[in-house]
């Protein structure tokens, strides 16, 4: 089944558009617990029951997914576990929310978003920003990269801390023939020998690459690869949102 990534839960894998049986999608399958705090710029959005992931790009803008958009969100930046309370954590409201003009909640194209605060982030050891890229060039197939993310761990079992695996980037070629309509939004990533470590991380996540967040989880199958939205091929629309 392909899900768009979030843990969003029962009901959105119920009320998915997906008639193939796809869906946004939620999971650090085959992943391990991530080392307390080693991805600062990582954000739990609270959006009622339930949640998805993001991360924070500037001290007052957080990015996650479009398909995200389900209701007022909190967003909690320097959570570990985020059942329990952490000195490490900091919660902010969205003074505004900009889904991209052309997402497209049909086909999940252009599942991208831009959160911005109502107050700026602390910077501090526990929470960061982390770098978007500088040119629209894709990634070299096979490039390694992490997803983390608050979701399911396996078909039955949840988890309250951040757990994170490795995929690599596959050629376009290649994810096209999972996704026919893979576009220029888009990039596959996912293990190449092992099905464990191919579910994402929570919706909105980040795939980052060499310390640059190069992607937000979108959508799925249950075997890999997996989508996200391509964060280079947005940048003159980054820029415009966030000099607002």
């Amino acid at each position: 089944m392909c899900r768009p990534h979030c843990p969003l839960l029962l009901a959105l894998l119920l009320l998915s558009p997906w008639a193939d049986g796809s869906a946004l999608r939620g999971q650090i399958i085959g992943g391990h617990e991530a080392k307390p705090h080693s991805h600062p710029y990582m954000a739990y959005l609270k959006i009622g029951l339930v949640n998805c992931g993001g991360f924070l790009v500037a001290p007052d803008w957080v990015m996650t997914a479009a398909h995200c958009l389900l209701g007022n969100i909190t967003v909690v930046l320097g959570a570990h576990n985020i059942y329990e309370p952490e000195h490490s954590q900091q919660f902010r409201g969205v003074l505004k929310y900009h889904p991209h003009p052309a997402y497209n909640p049909d086909t999940v194209a252009n599942d991208i978003m831009l959160l911005k605060l109502t107050a700026k982030a602390t910077l501090n050891k526990y929470v960061r920003t982390i770098a978007l890229p500088k040119t629209s060039s894709d990634l070299p197939t096979g490039t390694s990269c992490t997803i983390a993310g608050w979701g399911l761990i396996d078909d039955e079992h949840s988890t309250s801390k951040l757990f994170e695996t490795q995929v690599s980037i596959y050629s376009r070629r290649k994810c096209i023939l999972f996704y026919p309509h893979l576009d220029n939004g888009m990039v596959c990533a996912g293990s190449f020998h092992q099905l464990k470590d191919s579910s994402q991380g929570d919706s909105g996540g980040p795939l980052v690459c060499n310390k640059v967040a190069q992607g937000v989880v979108s959508f799925g199958y249950d075997s890999p690869p997996g989508v996200y939205a391509r964060i280079a091929n947005y940048l003159p629309w980054i820029k415009k949102i966030m000099k607002k």
